[in-house]
């Protein structure tokens, strides 16, 4: 990957770690759905209007809607709400990397390795850890088997979204920006009627009468920062490298998600969380790093 490229990459995943403390920032006045469908009706609107269609058959553009847009943050949404920390969730949700690596060797036929393997067992440990340490009442945070597998949930969806995308720049000649603003008209109806079912009439327009100006600006930060930029440069790099080479260096969003949660929001951490955390990060540095460090001993011994 060129320099070029990895600056654009550590900019996508620095709006995208602090994007998790706007994120809870923004459901302090709004209900998950709610907020998320107003999150996607920006980014359409009124950029629709500027951008051509892409072409592709209708059956991706939702495909891909329904995956990296509404599922994601559906689920995202929703875990945050019913209080998995911001920093935690931007820690598990990379587990869209794994997902993004066995989704990519079973439809792509991409290659595993052994790191990315031995990656997915450590980093499974990590989420275990954090899990149970939800589940004993021994954390304070929130973190609950629910919210866990809300989260990871999320993290599947990302993952589903990333081969989507491949696959729709592997056949069809599709500029970025296009995807991104055509796909965020999927999930605005779902979103919506989410929120109807679930929060009710009643509640989504007290919401909307009563908006504050800091959910206004989680509006602006989640449509047009975490949103049309990120996924369009994310979206790019994916089209034009290997998904090895790309999902992993979501590496670093936890590690702004969790800086910024805890200055931001005074997150804290009990110890079996930190250990989580620590067995985690392992995790996903075996995944990027372990074939690398191998074939460089291999090299060494030669």
């Amino acid at each position: 990957m060129s320099v070029k490229d990895m600056l654009l990459a550590l900019c996508v995943v620095v709006a995208w770690g602090i994007n998790f403390v706007v994120i809870k920032v923004g459901l302090q006045g709004m209900p998950p759905f709610l907020l998320a469908g107003l999150r996607f009706t920006l980014v359409a609107f009124p950029a629709i209007f500027f951008i051509r269609r892409p072409a592709v058959p209708l059956r991706w553009l939702v495909l891909y809607g329904m995956t990296i847009s509404f599922g994601q943050f559906a689920f995202l949404f929703l875990a945050i709400k019913l209080g998995m920390p911001a920093g935690i969730a931007s820690l598990v949700l990379q587990a869209q990397a794994f997902f993004t690596l066995v989704l990519g060797a079973l439809l792509l036929a991409e290659k595993l390795s052994w790191n990315h393997i031995l990656g997915m067992v450590i980093a499974t440990l990590g989420i275990f850890l954090l899990a149970s340490d939800g589940m004993s009442g021994q954390a304070g945070a929130g973190i609950t088997l629910t919210t866990m597998m809300l989260t990871l949930a999320a993290a599947l969806s990302w993952g589903m979204g990333n081969i989507t995308n491949k696959m729709i720049m592997r056949n069809h000649s599709v500029p970025v920006m296009s995807l991104v603003v055509w796909s965020a008209l999927i999930p605005i109806v779902p979103f919506f009627a989410c929120s109807l079912l679930f929060d009710g009439k009643a509640a989504m327009i007290n919401s909307l009468l009563n908006i504050s100006l800091q959910t206004v600006l989680a509006l602006v930060y989640l449509a047009f920062i975490a949103t049309i930029v990120g996924y369009a440069i994310w979206g790019n790099l994916l089209s034009r490298y290997e998904t090895w080479r790309v999902a992993p260096l979501s590496l670093l969003v936890p590690v702004i998600g969790l800086l910024s949660a805890a200055l931001l929001l005074g997150e804290t951490l009990s110890g079996q969380e930190l250990a989580g955390v620590c067995v985690i990060v392992i995790g996903l540095l075996v995944n990027v790093f372990g074939g690398v460090i191998k074939q460089r001993w291999l090299n060494y011994a030669e």
